[in-house]
């Protein structure tokens, strides 16, 4: 598999827009359209808590690192984790400063619960495949943390869930190298949404939510 160039990249996390939404990854993440709504809003408080990158604590025979940056040359993306558990285990790999063998797991922290959708999921895999690609391991086990419960979930992830990822980011790099903001069906998961009052899906069907906002300043 041939590696991505840098300028190519795609942000990890936008995976969970385009699983929710392809329209809206593509508004974010090609077009720089935003607005924040309160699930955004509670989102980033939640994250707040997790990404701390200046605690690094030991317990015991685990090592917890916050807000680790990570990155696949293979999927071409590069994101956060917002906390990844490094636990001590004989089939592990040694750690710089660190006496014995460890193993990576990756915690995904969300506002809310778990959802019916795949995306959550999809976004954990991801960084699962980048932290596989940084220290040449094999992992097969991730968390999910949900605010609303206070509980996090484990999370089995098999070789076709990340055949799945890796086809979901082949599809993220054609539109973003074709600059295609594309068409969808709308919905109920619209009235959610954070670009609900941007999206403007009448207007996309003769132009681009970007050109029409020019005009608009224009006038």
């Amino acid at each position: 598999m041939q590696d991505y160039n840098e300028d190519d990249f795609l942000l990890l996390s936008g995976i969970q827009h385009f699983l929710f939404c392809k329209r809206q990854w593509a508004l974010i993440h090609l077009e720089q359209q935003w607005e924040d709504n309160v699930l955004t809003v509670e989102g980033e408080h939640v994250h707040r808590v997790a990404d701390q990158p200046m605690i690094r604590e030991k317990r015991g025979d685990k090592l917890i690192v916050r807000a680790l940056p990570v990155r696949s040359n293979r999927l071409g993306i590069t994101g956060i984790c917002d906390v990844v558990e490094f636990v001590r285990d004989h089939s592990g790999i040694s750690l710089a400063g660190e006496e014995g063998l460890y193993l990576p797991y990756p915690v995904e922290y969300k506002r809310g619960k778990p959802k019916k959708d795949d995306s959550d999921r999809s976004q954990l895999i991801a960084q699962l495949m980048c932290l596989e690609e940084m220290l040449v391991c094999e992992l097969s086990t991730g968390y999910l943390y949900y605010n609303e419960i206070k509980h996090r979930v484990e999370v089995p992830i098999t070789a076709a869930d990340k055949e799945r990822v890796r086809s979901t980011f082949l599809e993220m790099h054609s539109y973003f190298q074709r600059r295609h903001t594309p068409k969808v069906k709308t919905g109920p998961h619209c009235r959610s949404c954070s670009l609900n009052r941007v999206c403007l899906p009448e207007m996309l069907d003769k132009r681009t939510v970007s050109s029409y906002i020019e005009s608009r300043l224009k006038e």
